[in-house]
């Protein structure tokens, strides 16, 4: 899955809904092309196959008309005595069967012409003069075929006579005696293919559409191609039968195919073939495939819009409660959260808020239990020191040093006893500034007796700092680190600075020694061990001292009173803190 799918779960909803929401849209809009395509496809068929009913009723009225005509004639008085009259006989009878059939065809635009061929040798009669015909006579191959069909018709042929060159389909029947049945000619009634043609093209194909009329054989009698074939086979290469009255069948393959309808004439075995180009569906669906592209396109518009923009309302708490998670301070209390809803989501802002309200609970539970905890190891040490006894220990050995007139013994031990005297101070945890500075100091003259000539120690307080109150043994650990691992560590004399400046409501006090200094890594190194949550080996690194104040400050002031440390080797080492300005002790 893409990172930008991953990393937000706005977008991770959006790429669900929608693949969830496209997927069933674009196979309901490529179900209904399909349907569409193939309701278009049928329609053509059903429409092609009423234009080829309508063509058909038409062919049955002039197949109907010739017959019903054919009939008439073969019965007719005149033609009866035409047929058997003598050569002599029937030239004088001519004239009148002439204009007695030119009447009939005057009034069938569709028939070319109509020829009785009289059996006895007599000059053939028509309404018009036949200079040269190609008339297939069935009886050259089939002398009996009479016998047991009553007419036929013949393929398409072409026909010269005094109204010019035509193509035309003819129908034949015997005339025979009324009474005998005896064979006496034969009646022709040429049926004209130009008015095939205009009936064929009456049905208003267009573009690459054509119509065929074929005869039972698959010979072609009429059609609407600029060149007629003599067979179906010719234009329509491999084409199976056409089963059935009716039907529709594809034809060819790739830019050829083909939708064959077929229509069957009652009666004189004719077939109607309608040949459909599949690209002119192709047309067709194109329109409903632009049609339906566009329905779909505007949907997924639409959708997505919709789905985007509830995700974004849906999501909005959760962002905004993601935002306000990023930007707390994890060193601050957790502050609360307003709830906004009811849903799962306020369900989820009351719980982190009831979280952070126990987690500053037990923070403070923590811290209580932390300060209980020093306050119960100190108060343990002092039960195994005894005050009393330490004290007047130290005074009688002061007075002996004094008696023996060694001041340096007698002052030293004077320092001890004050320095254990306000280091003891019955377990309390809080002093005056004062005394702070005051035990530093005795610290500091024990060990300018125990190491003379190798340090001096400046003492510089605001005089409006002694009144305050502050958490005691903050100072001397300090003076200790910069004497053991500073003014030791450089040759000659060194100097410490204790400095204490009022600022407001703020006190700040520094210790500072222009003794070895550290290195960059050094240093990083010690502010690692302050920060760092464990306490496993601190002494053999040489930091408890700083380490035990550090913890003592975050402890009784807060994160903001930790320890301060700038160094530079061969410069020397600040190390600095900042707490409130109190007036009375804590409780």
């Amino acid at each position: 899955m893409p990172r930008w799918i991953r990393r937000s779960l706005k977008n991770k909803l959006i790429f669900l809904l929608l693949v969830s929401i496209l997927f069933p849209l674009l196979s309901l809009g490529f179900f209904s092309y399909i349907t569409a395509s193939n309701l278009t496809e049928e329609k053509t068929k059903q429409s092609g196959m009423g234009v080829l009913q309508q063509i058909d009723s038409n062919l049955e009225f002039i197949i109907s008309d010739i017959e019903n005509m054919s009939l008439f004639l073969i019965g007719s008085k005149d033609v009866q005595l035409y047929v058997n009259s003598s050569k002599a006989d029937a030239s004088k009878q001519q004239t009148r069967m002439i204009e007695f059939l030119s009447n009939l065809v005057f009034s069938k635009p569709y028939i070319s012409d109509i020829t009785i061929y009289p059996g006895n040798r007599a000059i053939p009669v028509s309404n018009t003069t036949i200079f040269e015909t190609a008339l297939p006579d069935i009886t050259d191959t089939d002398p009996n075929y009479f016998a047991a069909h009553p007419s036929w018709w013949t393929p398409r042929y072409d026909t010269r006579t005094a109204a010019g060159s035509k193509r035309v389909v003819s129908f034949v029947r015997p005339i025979r005696n009324l009474y005998t049945f005896k064979p006496l000619g034969k009646l022709v009634i040429s049926l004209d293919e130009a008015a095939l043609e205009r009936i064929l093209s009456k049905s208003g194909i267009e573009n690459d559409r054509y119509m065929l009329l074929l005869d039972s054989e698959g010979r072609v009698l009429s059609g609407t191609l600029d060149e007629l074939p003599g067979t179906v086979a010719e234009v329509l290469p491999g084409l199976p039968p056409l089963a059935g009255d009716s039907g529709a069948i594809n034809y060819g393959s790739g830019g050829g195919k083909k939708t064959l309808l077929y229509l069957t004439v009652p009666g004189v075995g004719w077939k109607l073939v309608e040949a459909i180009p599949f690209g002119e569906y192709k047309s067709q669906n194109r329109y409903v495939l632009g049609l339906t592209a566009a329905a779909v396109g505007f949907a997924l518009l639409l959708i997505v819009s919709l789905v985007v923009f509830f995700i974004q309302r849906l999501l909005r708490p959760l962002r905004m409660l993601t935002r306000f998670l990023k930007n707390t301070d994890p060193e601050e209390p957790i502050r609360t959260y307003p709830v906004e809803s009811m849903d799962e989501v306020g369900q989820l802002v009351r719980s982190y808020n009831q979280l952070g309200d126990r987690i500053a609970a037990l923070t403070d539970q923590v811290k209580h239990t932390e300060a209980v905890k020093k306050e119960a190891d100190i108060a343990a040490l002092q039960a195994q020191i005894n005050p009393h006894f330490l004290y007047n220990t130290l005074s009688s050995i002061q007075w002996m040093a004094l008696m023996n007139k060694d001041k340096n013994i007698a002052e030293m031990v004077g320092n001890l006893s004050d320095f254990l005297r306000f280091s003891l101070n019955k377990g309390a945890q809080f002093c005056p500034v004062e005394q702070e500075v005051a035990h530093a100091r005795h610290y500091a003259n024990i060990q300018a007796i125990r190491y003379p000539d190798q340090f001096d120690i400046v003492f510089s307080i605001d005089p409006a700092m002694n009144g305050k109150t502050m958490l005691k043994l903050l100072l001397q650990p300090l003076i200790e680190n910069a004497f053991a691992h500073g003014v030791q560590k450089k040759e000659g004399r060194g100097v410490i600075g204790v400095h204490g400046t009022l600022q407001g409501a703020a006190m700040t006090f520094a210790v500072e020694d222009n003794g070895a200094g550290m290195e960059p890594d050094k240093l990083r190194e010690v502010l690692a061990q302050l920060r760092s949550p464990d306490d496993r080996d601190r002494v053999a690194r040489g930091s408890y001292g700083l380490r035990n104040v550090q913890q003592r400050l975050l402890l009784h002031y807060g994160a903001d009173a930790g320890l301060k440390i700038e160094s530079a080797a061969g410069v020397g080492t600040r190390v600095a803190f900042t707490i409130p300005a109190m007036e009375d002790w804590p409780s």
